[in-house]
């Protein structure tokens, strides 16, 4: 039997029995279709299967895909996820991303570099843990994060970090894991009721909320053994009182919940106490939920639902407004609903700021028997979360939209791509599509009616380019990620050459609430052409991080101030990045500057998707402005030059600047720099990454 030896992990040699690996290859591939759209998943499978994907694993997938190797190889080594080569048994990704930088992942990832002896990119020497940074894990409230295989944690200490690693190598020893059913599967109530209503407890099922320990404050609760029904909903987004365990005093009652705020497991009897429901008057209560002004002073059109519903529960999602938006839309031609669409002026909510309208009347006046929907659910700017919180919170919803959006345009079929960052996201969406089917609200027959509409959930590699539409779609179609010149527009000759809507997911969810109510109702909010309400999202140095949705029009300054509430520091903000690592850094002469696409552009920046992060006076602006440059390098997907190379070079001459050589000739040759990416780079990471270098040349000179 042929042996081939490894020992990329450590000092372990790994045989590989390459009769075993094709065998098992061919089981993992019987019955999978082999058109392109399949090879992106398939070699994800191949890799959950052996931890990597083996030479011979591409040519056995070459063969299968009609495919040559190269081209195989070279999605493979695209990939972020994808591995050439085996790695430790456990993955320890830090996040290193802006959010997390302004709470001190650096001071973090020196630590777990020196207590594990092995740096970000490598396996300690045992071969047991691989170290590696990752940037964004949608946690962008309550950094630093970490993941640990499938487990976000956050606010992660030094000395949490050790506990958390030790922990997973004694459960990999053990083989205590679990890993074919998440811990939330397991706490998932669904519990029917019997005889009397009895009284609901609600414990977020979110990321963030489970990343501080959600799900032991749930199994706590369960083990009481009391007479009430554990309700895992999603987060209202209010991630500085996570977990927030909401306890409902009248059955059915939304408005009669009171909230208990950053509650541990081990508080869980306390709260409890003799069996009882605590009160209001409890000290760890915050009151009624929906009276707490960080929630009463906001404007949720998207997000109404959010924290309120079980996610997974179609009726539920019905009982508070559900399906209203896809009903009307039944009963209206395509024109009329993209109609509507138009006039709610809802523009790109995934940074472009393009209107959804007019690109859907682009791909309905198209001609073709076949047509796309595509989510862009690649949400990978550092501070946003929004899309995740959605997803997680109020999954139908975004189903809804996403079929509301095909019988606008005539698609049938559509497809969610969602970022693999997300595993528990991705877990729920696989999930709520399941349930839609089963349902009738996917399939040949939508609710009954002559429309076909089916949704694909489709998980990246790990690559931040593909949030770029046209990366997407080459990725989509099992290819790189590389960005498509244009034209054509995707709207003409997207997905596999066919007329595509490329939404993401802010801008699809917030279609049923425009059809249901009408596109002038939602024109009503906001101020110009930024019509309808904003998801802000606030993360790093702040106090009060989550997801804020408002009108367009409100200040950064009231923004932080009010619902942020200033730096989890307490020390002055010094700087405030909006709309991601591409944009731009503000100064505080700027924080007065209305939310809205047509004034921050005025001023030299972007609200992009939304995320908005604080920076105390601690913060080193020369060390930001070389990161944004030095993450341009690290993601771009290589196709122009001006980004490739002109990124690798611009964090050269920040060095140098830095360092003090040659400084008036070096800032001279960083702007000619930022000039050519910002005018010859094919898509917006090479165009935009000079931003924030921008803004720190101009506000924060002294720094760089």
């Amino acid at each position: 039997m042929q042996q081939t030896p490894t020992s990329s992990t450590g000092d372990r040699p790994i045989p590989v029995d390459v009769e075993h690996e094709l065998a098992t290859l061919q089981a993992l591939l019987d019955g999978t279709p082999t058109e392109a759209e399949y090879l992106l998943p398939v070699l994800q499978q191949v890799q959950r299967q052996f931890g990597y994907v083996s030479p011979a694993a591409i040519r056995f997938v070459a063969e299968a895909f009609n495919r040559s190797r190269a081209e195989v190889y070279g999605v493979v080594s695209f990939y972020h996820d994808l591995r050439e080569q085996p790695v430790g048994d456990i993955v320890v990704q830090l996040c290193m991303a802006e959010a997390c930088q302004a709470v001190g992942c650096r001071e973090l990832a020196r630590h777990a570099e020196s207590s594990l002896g092995a740096t970000l990119g490598s396996t300690t020497p045992d071969g047991r843990v691989q170290l590696e940074a990752v940037y964004c894990l949608g946690n962008c409230a309550l950094g630093p994060s970490v993941r640990v295989g499938d487990a976000v944690y956050g606010s992660v200490t030094g000395e949490r970090l050790t506990t958390l690693v030790s922990d997973a190598v004694r459960a990999a020893r053990d083989d205590a894991r679990d890993d074919a059913r998440p811990v939330a599967d397991v706490l998932q109530a669904t519990l029917a009721k019997v005889g009397h209503p009895r009284v609901r407890v609600f414990v977020p099922n979110d990321t963030a909320a489970r990343s501080v320990g959600a799900d032991a404050v749930a199994s706590a609760i369960e083990a009481l053994g009391l007479d009430i029904d554990v309700v895992r909903n999603g987060s209202r987004g209010a991630y500085w009182l996570e977990p927030l365990v909401e306890i409902e005093t009248a059955i059915g009652d939304v408005e009669s919940r009171v909230g208990f705020a950053n509650i541990t497991a081990e508080q869980v009897v306390a709260l409890f106490a003799d069996g009882q429901m605590p009160s209001a008057a409890h000290p760890l209560s915050v009151g009624l939920v929906h009276e707490i002004p960080w929630l009463r002073d906001q404007h949720r059109l998207t997000f109404r639902r959010a924290g309120v519903i079980d996610p997974l529960s179609l009726s539920d999602y019905r009982l508070h407004g559900g399906m209203a938006g896809l009903e009307q839309a039944l009963t209206m031609t395509a024109q009329a609903i993209v109609d509507e669409v138009k006039t709610s002026g809802l523009r790109g909510r995934g940074g472009a700021a393009f209107p959804a309208g007019i690109k859907w009347q682009t791909v309905l006046n198209a001609e073709s028997t076949t047509k796309y929907i595509v989510c862009n659910a690649d949400e990978g700017d550092s501070g946003t979360f929004a899309d995740r919180l959605l997803m997680e919170a109020d999954p139908f919803q975004l189903v809804e939209g996403m079929v509301i959006a095909g019988l606008a345009v005539g698609a049938t079929r559509g497809f969610l791509y969602l970022r693999s960052e997300y595993p528990h996201t991705i877990h729920v969406m696989t999930r709520a599509l399941q349930i839609a089917r089963d349902a009738g609200l996917l399939g040949p027959s939508v609710m009954g009616s002559p429309h076909a509409f089916e949704i694909a959930l489709r998980v990246g590699g790990g690559s931040y380019i593909c949030g770029e539409e046209t990366a997407l779609l080459e990725s989509l179609e099992g290819k790189r990620g590389v960005v498509r010149a244009k034209p054509p527009l995707p709207a003409l000759a997207g997905l596999f050459g066919q007329p595509t809507v490329v939404n993401n997911v802010l801008s699809l969810a917030a279609v049923p609430g425009i059809v249901a109510h009408g596109g002038a109702h939602y024109a009503g909010f906001g101020i110009n052409r930024s019509t309808g309400t904003m998801p802000f999202q606030l993360g790093g140095n702040v106090l009060r991080g989550g997801v804020v949705e408002v009108p367009f029009g409100i200040t950064l300054d009231d923004l932080v101030t009010r619902f942020g509430g200033g730096t989890s520091s307490t020390r002055p903000i010094k700087a405030i990045q909006v709309g991601g690592p591409l944009g731009a850094y503000l100064p505080a002469s700027q924080w007065t500057t209305p939310l809205c696409y047509e004034q921050f552009a005025a001023i030299g920046a972007m609200l992009g998707h939304g995320g908005v992060v604080v920076f105390d006076d601690t913060a080193d602006m020369g060390e930001q402005a070389e990161f944004a440059m030095a993450f341009c390098a690290h993601e771009s997907c290589g196709k122009c030059t001006p980004c490739r190379i002109g990124s690798t070079r611009a964090v050269e001459v920040i060095g140098r600047i830095r360092r003090g050589e040659a400084k008036r000739k070096n800032w001279e040759l960083l702007d000619e720099l930022c000039e050519t990416m910002e005018l010859g780079s094919l898509c917006a990471l090479g165009g935009l990454a000079p931003m924030p270098v921008r803004s720190v040349m101009k506000h924060f000179a002294g720094e760089l």
